[in-house]
């Protein structure tokens, strides 16, 4: 199983995550309050980034997903912080002259403590704040990077915060939800705008959660599972067709509705489902655009299932693209163990095992099944 000369290969990351020293987003406000786990110096990717890259490099990866923080970048509403917008310059030059296509998240769930008390995507000028922002950090890194993407999984952030109420703003209100989602839909679409008259060029997109659908022989249960894959996988893509460049695709979860098999979990209760990446794929020809698979990845603490699904959910992307899906890159979630938001640092995604006491980075053996795969372009 070959895949194209040119595929992207590496794997993701997001900034509250990793770097650590965050105080003032949404998120370290709702642990002073008791209300998620502490983040606290995280993985102190932020001071440690040249030492973490040269890992990667070492891996064999040619590209690396990052995202950048909104509360480092505007700390106060319409001040820009020009020290924080250098260390992301220094971060995307350090990826670059490593050989490593940065691909960067303006939004990954993180609101700037002015904006989340201003009432964040439910503010009736949320898309033009969110777009400002855009603006700015285009204008001063554009040109450090060719892929941009704007937001991080719209629909988990919103029904997680304003559904199941266990993330910020910790409501539950479906019509919030449907609110929220249409605000992301025209905050998208304006910060394309902004970002395309900087600069044409830049390819532009977003990181969307997709989820594998499907039903047992019932009619009712095969119309329930039709009309969510539309409302879950398709409603935003739809929205925003005419405003992205490459769709990125997130892959993890599996869902049935009525009688069915049991899957072999993840940490996370995740189904272990490979092929579902395939037909996920195959929807995603409708709105012929390149395709980056920007997070694919399992919580394993003991490293004894990773190695296994990267190496079957490839052979589903390789699937896939013989199909004749535009599948340019895939990154593997995630580079290191990080925060995994409401769970704190319990589970395990990472390719590189981190101690959290002493931050002692070490290399897991599935890094290397990856690196192979990678270096040989096969599976």
């Amino acid at each position: 199983m070959l895949f194209p000369k040119g595929f992207l290969w590496g794997a993701a990351s997001a900034s509250y995550q990793v770097e650590g020293g965050i105080e003032n987003n949404d998120w370290a406000q709702a642990a002073r309050e008791g209300k998620v786990p502490v983040c606290g110096k995280a993985t102190d990717h932020y001071n440690r980034y040249e030492a973490d890259f040269d890992i990667a490099k070492s891996l064999g990866h040619n590209a690396h997903r990052l995202s950048i923080e909104w509360s480092r970048i505007e700390p106060e509403e319409s001040r820009f912080n020009e020290d924080e917008i250098e260390h992301y310059r220094k971060v995307l030059r350090s990826l670059r002259s490593r050989g490593l296509e940065p691909f960067v998240t303006l939004w990954h769930f993180t609101l700037p403590l002015w904006f989340s008390n201003k009432g964040g995507f439910q503010n009736p000028n949320a898309p033009e704040i969110f777009a400002r922002y855009c603006e700015y950090v285009i204008s001063k890194l554009g040109n450090e990077a060719n892929f941009w993407m704007t937001i991080n999984e719209p629909l988990v952030w919103a029904s997680i915060g304003y559904v199941a109420g266990k993330w910020p703003p910790f409501k539950k209100n479906i019509f919030s939800f449907h609110f929220v989602t249409n605000k992301l839909i025209n905050a998208h679409k304006l910060a394309y705008h902004k970002i395309k008259k900087i600069n044409p060029n830049l390819s532009v997109g977003i990181a969307k959660h997709n989820i594998f659908f499907d039903s047992d022989y019932w009619p009712w249960n095969i119309v329930i599972s039709k009309t969510v894959c539309w409302y879950w996988n398709h409603r935003f893509l739809s929205a925003i067709d005419n405003h992205q460049d490459f769709i990125g695709f997130n892959f993890y979860n599996h869902r049935r509705f009525g009688n069915g098999p049991d899957y072999p979990k993840t940490e996370m209760g995740w189904d272990i489902l490979p092929e579902g990446i395939f037909y996920v794929l195959q929807e995603l020809q409708r709105y012929n655009k390149p395709i980056y698979i920007t997070e694919n990845g399992i919580a394993d603490s003991t490293d004894t299932k990773r190695a296994d699904f990267i190496s079957n959910y490839l052979k589903n992307v390789h699937r896939a693209i013989n199909d004749g899906v535009d599948v340019r890159g895939y990154f593997y979630w995630s580079f290191m163990d990080n925060y995994e938001w409401a769970y704190g640092f319990e589970k395990r995604f990472g390719l590189v095992e981190v101690n959290y006491e002493t931050l002692e980075r070490k290399i897991r053996p599935s890094a290397f099944v990856y690196k192979k795969i990678i270096e040989t372009g096969k599976i």
